[in-house]
């Protein structure tokens, strides 16, 4: 009986381990806007959602995240050095959920170095499954216009003050 059990236990789990995807710096273009569609997908709710990413090589990211009817959902800003800004939420994404979870999920995908806790799949160049404890999202990349972005779009001042 000992023996089965020792045999178990150096077995492992039956169920593989969560897989993580790591893309490349150069996936994306460092300078570009990246329109996204994507299915959230909360405790069995879906949600469609649309992304808008400005990406800048010199001053980092911007993702604006809306509904389907353009009501602006999430707004956050991503410093070079990796530090979120909240510049918006609503009552369906609140500041702390963009800050801790939406952030990630851009760095995790758009990100230079993605962070080792990025579980999910790359399907294709476009098509990129995420899954948390509490969510999953299936994100779609629509377009992807190179060329510099507006430096007003990255400038953390204009956040609201909470």
């Amino acid at each position: 009986m000992l023996s089965v059990l020792l045999e178990l236990l150096a077995a492992g789990c039956a169920t593989p381990p969560r897989s993580r995807f790591v893309t490349s710096p150069n996936s994306f273009p460092a300078d570009a806007l990246i329109t996204q569609r994507g299915v959230l997908t909360v405790l069995g709710r879906q949600f469609t959602l649309n992304g808008y990413l400005a990406r800048s090589a010199t001053n980092g990211q911007r993702l604006i995240v809306t509904e389907n009817f353009g009501n602006v959902l999430a707004d956050v800003l991503i410093k070079p050095n990796g530090e979120a800004v909240v510049m918006r939420s609503s009552r369906a994404f609140k500041a702390k959920w963009i800050h801790d979870y939406l952030a990630a999920d851009v760095r995790c995908i758009f990100g230079n170095a993605p962070e080792a806790s990025c579980p999910g799949q790359q399907l294709s160049p476009t098509h990129f499954v995420l899954e948390r404890r509490w969510y999953k999202l299936d994100l779609n990349i629509v377009t992807i216009k190179p060329g510099p972005q507006s430096a007003e779009m990255f400038d953390a001042t204009r956040a609201p003050k909470p």
